[in-house]
Formats: C-alpha cells, structure tokens, sequence
C-alpha cells in the first residue's frame, strides 16, 4: 500500500542519512526531541473541556505549564539517550542521536537532563501550586523509573506511556484548579492507550522477523495480543465519550443544535479512521497521521468545532 511504501522509504533515507553536524546546544535541543513537544498541547485539553480556555490568567498559566512539562520531558530524553548511548551506537537510525554519534558527551547530557528534572518541579511549585509540582515530580519518576526498568516489563511498558499521556492532560486542570470529570479521565486514558497500543502494534508488523531492529520488548507481544489492546482501547473510548455526550439526560438544552451528542458522530469517526492506519501497521508515529491524513485533519476540525459549541452552550 502507499502508506507502507512512504514509510518504508522515509525509514531506509533515516538510516542512510548521515548524522546532523552542529555544536553542544544544537545536539541538545535536538536531544529535547522538539518534533515531540506537540504532545505537550495536551495541558490544554481539561481547561478547554470546562470552557476556562480563553481568560488572560488560564493562557498565562497554560503557557507555563507547557514549558514545565517540555522541561521535564526533554530531562529524561536526555537521560534516557545517555543511558543508552552504547546500545543507540549499533542501532542503525539511534547512532545518529546527538549523544550516541559524540556530539553531546554523555556526562553533559546527565548533567543539564538533571538541572531540568530539578527546577521544573521547583519552578512548578513556585509559580504553579504543590498540586501541578507534585504531579511534574511523578512524571519524571516514573519516566525515568520506565528508562531504567519498567520499558523492558511487559503491559506495563504501555501503562507508563499511557499515563504519561493522562498525566499531560491532567496538569492543566490542576494548575487552573478545574475538577476532572470521570468522562475526562476515562475518555483519555483510553484514548491514549488506543494511540500508544496502535503504534506497538505497528512498530511490531513492519519490524517482524527484522532481529535487532527494534526495542527487544517488541518481540515478546504478539500482534494478535496488542491488536486485541488497540481494539479494547478504541471501544472503551468511544463508550467513555459517548457517555459524557448523553449525560445531560432529559435536561433540555439551550442550544442551536445538540452538539454534545453531534460531536459523538465526529468521535467515533476520527476513532475509525486512525483505526485504519493501525490496522494496516502504519501508526507508528501519531503525530504522522493525524498532521499528514487530510480526512482525519478535517474529522478533527469538524469534532473540534462542535465539541467547542458544546463547552460554549451556543
């Protein structure tokens, strides 16, 4: 299929490419794994739920949470690649990782990942509340914990990622002291693990029978087990969502047009579509999909549109 040619041929020009020239502070910004800081624009995704997105104090606060997390998050990419360095050095694509190829010496990277791990969850505490300073200080625990130990321990490797996941949406919430509905929660936990399980799940089709190509956890799932987990995950979500959506019972709205239960179409659809990709191995980077697939770009826009009307009461 075309998608499997693209990525097949993006793969081969990322192992053939040679390493990326530049001194100390471009190898660590790239260590940071920049393309990765879209996932922190989940800090919004509590706020925007009750409707508290817009205020000038949410925006500042929001802004600021997201720097803290990126903080945390590139403080164990850079400790996990120093960790790492010597296994990245015979991997074909991770020898170009600005630890593994020299480019940052691997006592910088432990040095400035530490210094983030530090002030991040001090400079929360400050200036966001014990609440968001506590939750930055389990992240990094548990990252790190996963870096060590828990990425070679089977489902529990896809529990960490997820709630890693949980934990991006949650801050937001708790730096602007917005209460989390159980719908919130169960709605993005699930969904989470769907998108994480997908990318197992696709990580483990397109590297099969290819020894060493990949994280060797991969060859202890099977890929009837994590499709059974992407499959579970989508359906758990979908059920969360759709009862969020229906929970207003019998209470009339006041609304042009019920959107929370129109949003559900929208939902369900996005849901299927990147189902598509994980079905055909091809969901190995989310963010891939969901920037590249022009249907799926546009379902989003449109559950955006409603679920926005929705929070709005218009």
């Amino acid at each position: 299929m075309a998608e499997t040619a693209v990525l097949r041929q993006r793969t081969h020009d990322e192992r053939s490419a040679p390493p990326r020239k530049g001194g100390l502070l471009a190898g660590l910004l790239r260590t940071a794994r920049p393309k990765q800081w879209v996932k922190n624009v989940l800090v919004v995704a509590a706020p925007a739920a009750a409707g508290e997105l817009f205020s000038r104090h949410a925006l500042t606060q929001l802004a600021l949470v997201f720097v803290l997390f990126t903080a945390c998050a590139a403080a164990v990419y850079l400790v996990n690649d120093a960790r790492d360095a010597d296994a990245d050095r015979a991997h074909p694509v991770k020898r170009h990782r600005p630890v593994a190829a020299g480019q940052v010496p691997v006592p910088v990277a432990y040095a400035v990942g530490g210094c983030l791990g530090v002030l991040a969850p001090a400079a929360a505490g400050w200036l966001c509340g014990p609440a968001v300073a506590a939750l930055l200080t389990a992240y990094l625990a548990m990252q790190l914990a996963y870096c060590i130990s828990l990425k070679h321990v089977l489902v529990v490797d896809l529990a960490v990622v997820t709630t890693g996941f949980l934990m991006r949406a949650m801050i937001g919430g708790l730096a602007l002291g917005i209460p989390l509905s159980r719908w919130f929660l169960i709605t993005t936990g699930f969904g989470a693990l769907f998108m994480v399980s997908a990318k197992r799940y696709s990580e483990a089709v397109q590297m099969a029978g290819k020894a060493g190509a990949t994280r060797a956890l991969l060859t202890e799932y099977t890929t009837g087990y994590l499709r059974f987990v992407w499959q579970l995950a989508a359906g758990v979500a979908v059920l969360g969502y759709c009862l969020w959506a229906m929970e207003e019972g019998g209470v009339p709205h006041t609304s042009v047009l019920p959107w929370r239960q129109l949003s559900m179409v929208a939902f369900i659809l996005a849901i299927l579509r990147y189902a598509v990709f994980a079905d055909r191995g091809t969901a190995g980077e989310p963010e891939d999909v969901v920037l590249r697939d022009r249907a799926l770009a546009l379902i989003g826009v449109a559950w955006m549109a409603m679920y926005g009307l929705a929070v709005a009461n218009w």
